[in-house]
């Protein structure tokens, strides 16, 4: 039996080095044209060295060129696919149809994935698809497993991958024209603004100085503003269903999150691939560190049910978040951890280090050094590279948490 396989994002060459260590088995990424993240692009130099680094650490690179396109926007495609096939990438992520013809003239071998985008929800379309020469399709969010399963038992030789993890969109499978309407940011080609995520108020028609809130609280009513989803407790389901393939969303998210949420399904894969019940016995586990990343409440989307009310969060917008992401290992020498700070720490704090291999750990912080190798009281300045000493050994690439005051 193939192992399922954990995909996770990068917005950077950063978080995907990251989700490498942390234990991804492939990682999704933007370039500068045709991606959904406009804010989380990577330029051709820094995707082929991403590429170049995940091929050297036996990990897979696909490529999002998932925007619905316009006329303009085919006018460089030929010769930006030609580059993404010269640098070695695993796979295209596309949506659009004209998108996919043009991978494929120019492209013939290169593995081609559907994206989530183009809404396939049932057997027929991935077999449209697949007769296209699409190795992979991205199944709508809006699916149950049980519907998984039919289209897996009427399908055969392309692969199936499902969100696990991560935001959900209110709008079908991200087809939303809000951004568009009321901030000018087209959604459909990676500028989405999120006004779903604003507060609304409601207003008669003859009354329109006069608006009324969905009263939850007294900071107004979030309608449209829907939980996270997060399967980790249902990873056994998800396999049976026939996905082969587990999608973590998030390439706008910190490099602490990627971490942190590869770590805890990577654990929980392969606890589940060792022995099932030890995967039951530690579920409570890797919720409780999924609790540690900023998220809205969480729900399991469509795979169960469909979602009612219960799947909004009405009464705020903003995330929990218990623990901040505070710095990034940068190396290990001599008892002392190379941090590049990301947030304020000082003497006193207790913090986390979340590791790339092995457990966890807590650490007081009893010495900080900065670069002139002065003692000093804390490290308050963006990205600065600082020694604090450390209790047991630490690799690049982990990450330092402390609670949220």
């Amino acid at each position: 039996m193939n192992k399922i396989e954990l995909l996770s994002p990068a917005g950077d060459i950063e978080k995907l080095k990251v989700a490498i260590a942390f234990g991804a088995d492939a990682v999704y990424m933007g370039g500068n044209d045709l991606g959904l993240r406009s804010r989380a692009q990577i330029g051709l130099a820094e995707m082929a060295e991403g590429i170049k680094y995940a091929h050297a650490h036996r990990r897979r690179i696909y490529v999002c060129a998932n925007i619905f396109a316009h006329n303009h926007d085919f006018d460089d495609m030929s010769d930006y696919f030609r580059a993404i096939g010269e640098m070695g990438a695993d796979a295209l992520i596309i949506s659009d149809p004209g998108v996919f013809d043009v991978a494929r003239e120019v492209l013939p071998e290169m593995e081609i994935h559907i994206s989530t985008q183009a809404n396939t929800t049932n057997y027929r379309s991935v077999q449209f698809w697949q007769k296209l020469g699409a190795k992979r399709i991205v199944l709508a969010r809006e699916l149950s497993l049980a519907e998984i399963s039919e289209i897996y038992s009427k399908t055969y030789g392309v692969e199936l991958e499902a969100f696990a993890h991560g935001a959900m969109c209110i709008s079908y499978s991200g087809r939303c024209l809000l951004s568009n309407y009321m901030a000018n940011r087209d959604s459909n080609r990676g500028e989405c603004a999120h006004p779903c995520r604003w507060k609304f108020h409601l207003v008669e028609e003859t009354r329109p100085s006069e608006p009324m809130e969905f009263h939850e609280d007294e900071r107004g009513s979030y309608i449209l503003n829907s939980k996270d989803l997060n399967m980790i407790a249902h990873i056994p389901e998800m396999i049976d269903s026939g996905i082969c393939s587990l999608k973590i969303e998030g390439r706008m998210k910190t490099p602490y999150y990627v971490a942190a949420v590869t770590k805890a399904y990577r654990r929980a894969i392969d606890d589940y691939y060792e022995n099932p019940e030890l995967y039951r016995r530690n579920i409570d586990d890797y919720l409780k560190e999924l609790g540690k990343t900023s998220h809205r409440r969480y729900t399991t989307g469509f795979y169960f049910d469909k979602p009612d009310s219960s799947a909004q969060v009405y009464e705020s917008s903003s995330y929990i978040r218990t623990y901040d992401f505070v710095g990034i290992v940068q190396g290990y020498e001599d008892g002392y951890a190379i941090i590049e700070q990301r947030n304020k720490f000082s003497l006193g704090d207790e913090v986390e280090f979340v590791t790339t291999d092995g457990d966890d750990f807590s650490q007081h912080i009893a010495e900080i050094v900065n670069e002139e190798g002065q003692n000093v009281q804390a490290a308050p300045h963006a990205q600065e590279v600082t020694r604090v000493a450390v209790s047991r050994p630490v690799a690049k690439f982990d990450i330092m948490r402390k609670k949220h005051d």
